[in-house]
């Protein structure tokens, strides 16, 4: 049997070829019953190819905003129990096509290597070190200590020891984050002085403010996590993102952990799992909202906004402020910009796409206005 498939693997994509696989086994097919479906296979494919000259990109942008229209405008979808939000519909399909930095919700999958998912506490203990904890979470209270020109901050006691604090811990942390400070422990918690020798009020006050904001332990903007259990596998939900620190632990299986910032994973992993990315995001979007685009037109999207190596948005700042064509990117968005910054260096446009040749009505170099003919004519004749 293996050999029938062998004759078209040149003939067919991998993946449909495995389908096909399944099924015949599945159905008992004879090996002429499957070289009938393959045969029938061939042709299918061969009608769906696109033909040279194809307006391809037309056919995206149509596929894309018909179904568009019918999207929720506004859904912010919860992860989980807790309100861990993320956005869905529109706005996230938005979001990735701008190629905006920041995601309105940023949101991590952060999936644990199997020796840390042995039991519930390891897995809880694992999450309460991705969480960030600052130093006002496990603190009761911050004074202004006026007399000794200090910051007393009492720290509470039970939350040190549900997450096993040690005092000598908190107090090299804040060392570290404050400069020209001396850290004391006292019966309460700590306090923090100034070493400077102008100490006044409004520099105790920024002291004060700044210890608050101390990283104590986690990673650095993960504001919530939300340890949950799929498909057998033990994930830890989070509010915010930071690829790069998160896969850095041990505990974390790299492979697996994913997160929904698509310029965090292309600075982190390159320019290849971006352009993956912005597949799966658009993917789980569509899907989410019930409807029906060809991975095809996703894949080609994301093809455009990664090819140059770096991730650009479908804006004006992106990919349709930098064609080639004056007229293509005065029809975008700010055509007397695009016209005066051309006329004054003298721009040529080549009219080799389809807007600038319909702007001057013209024939566009697609379908019957991409071959040129040429006639032979005979010897001899006259014209």
């Amino acid at each position: 049997m293996s050999d029938i498939f062998e004759k078209y693997k040149d003939k067919l994509p991998g993946a449909v070829l495995e389908e096909i696989k399944t099924e015949s086994k599945l159905n008992e097919l004879t090996p002429a019953e499957i070289t009938k479906v393959l045969d029938e296979s061939v042709k299918e494919y061969d009608s769906a190819l696109i033909a040279p000259g194809e307006a391809i990109g037309i056919i995206t942008a149509e596929s894309f905003g018909e179904a568009g229209t019918q999207m929720t405008l506004n859904v912010f979808h919860f992860a989980g129990v807790a309100e861990i939000q993320v956005t869905r519909g529109l706005p996230r399909l938005i979001e990735l096509f701008d190629a905006r930095k920041e995601p309105s919700t940023p949101s991590m999958e952060v999936y644990l290597k199997p020796e840390f998912t042995t039991n519930e506490k390891t897995i809880r203990r694992v999450a309460s070190f991705i969480k960030e904890m600052k130093l006002e979470e496990i603190s009761l209270e911050f004074a202004l200590n006026i007399m000794k020109q200090s910051v007393d901050v009492d720290l509470d006691e039970e939350k040190l020891k549900l997450y096993g604090f040690k005092k000598e811990e908190i107090i090299e942390k804040i060392t570290k984050g404050l400069k020209n400070v001396t850290v004391k422990e006292t019966k309460k918690g700590i306090t923090i002085t100034s070493n400077s020798e102008e100490t006044n009020l409004s520099l105790l006050y920024k002291i004060k403010e700044a210890a608050k904001l101390i990283l104590i332990r986690g990673v650095p903007k993960i504001v919530q996590v939300l340890p949950k259990k799929e498909d057998n596998k033990y994930v830890i939900l989070c509010a915010g993102s930071n690829l790069k620190e998160v896969l850095a632990m041990k505990e974390v299986e790299a492979k697996l952990t994913m997160t929904n910032n698509i310029f965090e994973i292309s600075n982190t992993l390159g320019i290849e799992a971006a352009r993956q990315a912005i597949i799966n995001e658009a993917l789980a979007v569509i899907e989410n909202q019930g409807l029906d685009i060809n991975i095809r037109h996703v894949m080609f999207l994301a093809d455009i906004m990664t090819q140059t190596g770096v991730v650009r948005g479908i804006t004006r700042g992106g990919i349709s402020g930098e064609k080639e064509s004056v007229l293509a990117r005065a029809s975008f968005e700010t055509p007397i910009n695009h016209l005066i910054d051309a006329s004054l260096v003298g721009e040529l446009d080549q009219l080799k796409s389809v807007i600038e040749n319909v702007i001057i009505n013209q024939p566009i170099p697609l379908g019957t206005g991409l071959p040129n003919l040429i006639s032979k004519m005979k010897k001899g004749a006259k014209k």
